[in-house]
């Protein structure tokens, strides 16, 4: 029982979710292997690191985040609801996680789109990505298949990946007709028979959210390589140390070598 750990929305069981104090948490943990985030965009098209739609959950903001321009996001306050520890941490952007993730952790980036906001994320967000020369490191994922098509329009060799939180008989047919070989799926959904089926595939799996001892456990039993995401990273190397194996350093996991036909807009 050793499999790679993904910290949700950086290590949100500690620090403010989707900020950069939860990132360089996570970095800076030697068995953290990747990290989850959420982008959008901006009024003036910036790609964003933030979950929800609307602000009031997480800032101190009010409205959509599509309503307000990337500098005025930076001057909101994202960590105080968190603890007055974090009183003062920003939105992110995602070139601000691009720049300090890089040769420290793999990134999973979700699209938040429901097809009608934000139609341009996904040139936005491959612009990003080409920049920074985080191709290898990066899978880009989304629950609207219709975003999914665009990235693969948009570049053969980016690597992408749906995220379901339930199981259909023509998932594996979808992937197939993406060229996609990543699926992040709710744990729950998973079970022996199924994990058989991805794997007989070639589909690399991410369980989420996995935050009890019990249920990593039992989820990291399906398969050795199937990466568990948590708010709590500390309670994963628990679980792992409470099984008797020692736990890995971070294993930079094999993605794309290349990208096919996709250049940024200038």
């Amino acid at each position: 029982m050793n499999n790679p750990c993904v910290a949700h929305r950086g290590w949100s069981g500690r620090a403010p979710e989707n900020t950069m104090a939860a990132f360089r948490m996570a970095f800076e943990a030697p068995d953290v292997d990747w990290i989850e985030l959420d982008v959008q965009l901006s009024r003036d098209a910036v790609p964003v690191v933030i979950h929800d739609y609307k602000l009031r959950r997480t800032t101190n903001g009010r409205g959509e985040v599509r309503d307000w321009t990337a500098a005025e996001l930076a001057s909101l306050d994202a960590g105080g609801w968190f603890s007055p520890e974090f009183k003062g941490e920003s939105i992110p952007t995602l070139d601000d996680v691009l720049r300090e993730s890089a040769g420290r952790v793999k990134l999973n980036i979700e699209l938040k789109t429901d097809g009608i906001r934000y139609p341009h994320i996904a040139e936005k967000v491959l612009e990003s990505i080409y920049e920074h020369g985080k191709m290898d490191d990066v899978v880009l994922t989304s629950f609207h298949l219709g975003t999914l098509q665009r990235l693969r329009k948009l570049s053969d060799g980016v690597r992408i990946g749906l995220i379901l939180d339930g199981w259909r008989n023509t998932l594996l047919h979808e992937l197939r007709e993406l060229k996609s070989d990543f699926l992040s799926i709710g744990y729950a959904k998973l079970n022996p028979a199924r994990m058989a089926l991805l794997n007989e595939a070639g589909i690399q799996t991410m369980a989420w959210t996995v935050n009890d001892k019990r249920n990593m456990r039992n989820v990291a039993a399906l398969d050795p390589d199937l990466l568990i995401c948590t708010n709590y990273p500390d309670r994963w190397r628990e679980t792992v140390s409470e099984s008797g194996i020692r736990p890995l350093g971070k294993r930079m996991l094999e993605g794309p070598k290349k990208w096919f036909g996709f250049k940024p807009n200038k």
